[in-house]
């Protein structure tokens, strides 16, 4: 009998629950939309992670923080956030008691009170590009606006690729421009609110040939909300794009940190 117990395996504990793997919930930040992410979800959902991209609306903060919750509101189980530039400030802005971790990518991490625009002050730290007549702006339909309109900016055609990847060929700089999305002036200078990332364990992902979010103003955004979860990558501001090996291992990294 003792044996045929032992065979059957009735003295054993339970077996260990293993945990779900988290929701990879993409957004993208301003003069982008989701399909620049299609190469970094197709790596995560080959590990097997489901994957979500967010179509951010590039209003501002608050307005797009707050459709990004509506959207997580319907996601079961744990979610990791992962934003590129604007986005992060987005990502930063979000507050769900599922988030177990946030994915920065070449992204600001503002800490409350601070801006866009104010961190891209060119004296503290120069570099960007991202200035007339590359920037352009244009008055657009908008709910969200005063009257319905609002003043939007976007990259114009000759600076595109120069400025915002200058490391993919010509072709698939002009099919990111035929996406983009131009994100209202208003974005940029709307304070942040309370920071996720004081409280929900953050990675950085730093490119360091960006011409429109300097290296070292990534870096010192990187030191307070990713402090010892920082690394680098030799490309520009469009990672996502050229190099989305190295940006999906930085996400993969911390979706299994947060399994463990």
């Amino acid at each position: 009998m003792i044996v045929v117990l032992g065979v059957l395996g009735l003295g054993a504990g339970p077996a260990a629950a293993v945990p779900p793997p988290p929701t990879i919930v993409l957004v993208h930040g301003a003069f982008a939309d989701a399909t620049g992410w299609r190469d970094v979800a197709d790596t995560l959902r080959g590990q097997g992670y489901p994957v979500q991209t967010f179509d951010n609306p590039l209003r501002g903060p608050a307005h797009d923080s707050a459709l990004l919750e509506k959207q997580l509101a319907g996601i079961r189980g744990p979610v990791v956030l992962v934003g590129h530039s604007y986005g992060g400030a987005v990502i930063t802005n979000t507050h769900d008691r599922d988030v177990v971790a946030n994915v920065y990518i070449a992204a600001f991490a503002p800490a409350r009170g601070e801006f866009v625009q104010g961190l891209l002050n060119p004296l503290t730290y120069p570099g960007s590009r991202l200035l007339p007549p590359a920037l352009q702006l244009k008055i657009v339909d908008d709910p969200t606006g005063p009257g319905g309109k609002n003043l939007d900016g976007y990259i114009a055609r000759p600076y595109f690729r120069d400025i915002f990847a200058q490391d993919v060929s010509p072709a698939t700089a002009a099919d990111m421009f035929a996406h983009q999305k131009s994100a209202a002036l208003s974005a940029n200078l709307e304070p942040s609110g309370d920071p996720s990332w004081r409280t929900v364990p953050s990675w950085y992902l730093v490119s360091r040939q960006d011409r429109v979010i300097p290296p070292a103003l990534q870096r010192f955004m990187s030191s307070r909300a990713a402090q010892g979860r920082t690394s680098e990558v030799d490309a520009s501001h469009a990672s996502l794009v050229s190099r989305p090996g190295a940006v999906a291992a930085v996400v993969l990294r911390a979706a299994r940190a947060s399994q463990q």
